[in-house]
C-alpha cells in the first residue's frame, strides 16, 4: 500500500469508528445524549494543549472544535509547494462562501512540523498567504501533542515532505464528519461547508 492510500485508509477508519462511538448525525437534541456524545468527542479528538499563531494556548476539542463547523488542514511553514497551494485553495473557498454561512465556518490548520513551526512562524505563514485570521486558526505546540492529534485524524507521517493534502470537514454540533479529497476545487469545498452549516439545528 502506498503512503497516500495508507493515510486515506486510516482516515476512513477514523470516520467509520467515530459514529459508532455515539457521535452520529441523528443523535443531537437530547441533552443527556448530547452531553455523553460531547465527552466521547473530547476523549476521541483529545483536549491536548496546542498554541495558536498568536501564542495563545488552546485546548484542541474544547477551544478549537467544540460547537463549530470546521475545515481541518495539515501544513508546515517550510513547505515550498503543497502548503501554499492549500492556503490558496482555502482563501478561494472562503471567498466563495455566502455571507449567511461565512462566519460559521472555521478553518483549522495543524502543524505537522511543530518543532520548527513556532507560533511566530505560523503567524508569518498566515499573513504571507492572506488568511482571514478571524476565522482561521493555525496551531502548533508540543510535538507529542500535535503528533497525537494528527494521528487521531489519520494524517501522521514521520516524513513531513510526504504528507497528503486531504482535509477533514466536520460539524461538531451534528457530529457529521466528511473527507475533503485533494482534487476537490474551491467551489466544491464551499458547497460541502455550506451543507454542514445548514444542517445545524435552529
Amino acid at each position: 500500500m502506498n503512503r497516500l492510500n495508507h493515510h486515506v485508509a486510516l482516515l476512513s477508519l477514523v470516520l467509520a469508528l467515530y459514529p459508532l462511538a455515539g457521535l452520529s448525525l441523528d443523535s443531537p437534541g437530547n441533552s443527556a445524549t448530547d452531553a455523553a456524545a460531547e465527552e466521547k468527542a473530547r476523549a476521541y479528538f483529545t483536549d491536548l494543549e496546542v498554541i495558536d499563531q498568536n501564542g495563545k494556548p488552546q485546548r484542541f476539542y474544547s477551544d478549537v472544535l467544540k460547537g463549530r463547523v470546521v475545515l481541518i488542514s495539515f501544513i508546515f511553514t517550510n513547505c515550498d509547494f503543497a502548503c501554499p497551494l492549500i492556503a490558496s485553495r482555502l482563501n478561494k473557498t472562503r471567498a466563495l462562501l455566502v455571507d449567511s454561512v461565512r462566519d460559521d465556518v472555521w478553518f483549522v490548520s495543524l502543524s505537522i512540523d511543530p518543532e520548527r513551526d513556532t507560533p511566530e512562524a505560523m503567524k508569518g505563514f498566515a499573513e504571507k498567504h492572506g488568511a482571514d485570521e478571524s476565522r482561521w486558526i493555525f496551531l502548533t505546540g508540543d510535538k507529542q501533542n500535535l503528533d497525537t492529534i494528527v494521528r487521531k485524524l489519520g494524517q501522521y507521517t514521520p516524513d513531513v515532505d510526504s504528507h497528503t493534502t486531504l482535509m477533514l470537514a466536520g460539524n461538531t454540533i451534528t457530529r457529521h464528519w466528511t473527507r475533503v479529497m485533494p482534487m476537490v476545487p474551491p467551489e466544491g469545498i464551499a458547497q460541502q461547508m455550506r451543507a454542514l452549516v445548514e444542517e445545524t439545528p435552529g
